[in-house]
């Protein structure tokens, strides 16, 4: 896929109108995937998404093939997600002591897995999608990053340092940090990572009238246009695995986002339009 990205890349400098499109629609989705985990909003993902690919598309003769093209595309877009004004999402965002408080649940709820619907399942997926996404913006952003590179799109530590320009030795210890932060609270918490622990999902959707409280038109994950990811594993197989495992295999499981059609419409006649040239 590479070669394939770097060879798209050298006929786009050439002035390859098709090329570029080409480019931009082979990596939107992981630039807005990363977008929308940073801001956990959809909307200023969307945004967040349109500026990276805007610099990357503005930007593109600036890559000399000294790393491979994904490095330099994800540098880009960290340096954006790193520097941009806290979106609403972050400025909601609370610690990990509060949000463990905002998932105490009441103890005589019971959930009766053969009553449920295919509409509660719906909101069941909604609520670990949101909950995970939510955990991660108890992470600052250097953080959130680097556990997001590695453990979510497969980047290499290496790969990782060069991407945020630090150290390997840095960017390790950086990872770790964010690793033991995500692992402590869903190994104390989350019972998908320890049967023992009381806080399900489905638990959640009763005592906190879930289904009373949001919409099914409202629901933000759980509806998103996505690709299914393969090597994310069951649900039943996450508790037979060791905790860091058991950590990267929940975010590894949901979904690969996938840019929505309006903004891919929006990209495309950007490619095409004479008001944005290659630098």
């Amino acid at each position: 896929m590479e070669s394939d990205l770097e060879l798209l890349v050298d006929a786009a400098k050439e002035g390859d109108k098709k090329a570029l499109e080409d480019l931009i629609l082979k990596i939107q989705d992981k630039v807005y995937g990363l977008a929308l985990r940073m801001l956990y909003n959809p909307s200023d993902a969307e945004d967040a998404s349109q500026e990276i690919l805007l610099k990357i598309i503005t930007h593109l003769s600036t890559f000399r093939g000294e790393s491979a093209f994904t490095t330099w595309m994800y540098r880009v877009a960290a340096n954006h997600l790193l520097t941009i004004r806290k979106r609403r999402a972050e400025l909601e965002a609370v610690s990990f002591e509060e949000y463990e408080k905002s998932l105490e649940l009441d103890s005589a709820v019971d959930w009766q897995e053969s009553h449920s619907s295919a509409l509660q399942n719906i909101f069941v997926e909604e609520i670990r999608i949101s909950c995970l996404q939510g955990l991660l913006l108890c992470l600052d952003r250097e953080h959130r990053l680097a556990f997001l590179l590695v453990d979510v799109f497969d980047v290499s530590s290496e790969q990782g340092a060069a991407i945020l320009e630090i150290t390997p030795t840095a960017f390790r210890k950086r990872l770790s940090r964010a690793r033991e932060r995500i692992q402590d609270f869903l190994m104390k918490n989350c019972a998908l990572t320890n049967p023992d622990n009381p806080c399900t999902c489905e638990r959640y959707l009763i005592s906190q009238h879930y289904m009373e409280r949001v919409e099914e038109k409202d629901l933000v994950f759980s509806k998103h246009p996505c690709r299914i990811r393969q090597e994310g594993g069951t649900l039943s197989r996450i508790k037979e695995m060791d905790e860091l495992t058991q950590i990267a295999t929940l975010y590894k499981r949901y979904p690969d986002f996938r840019a929505p059609t309006a903004f891919i419409d929006n990209i495309r006649e950007l490619v095409h339009s004479k008001k944005y040239e290659l630098l």
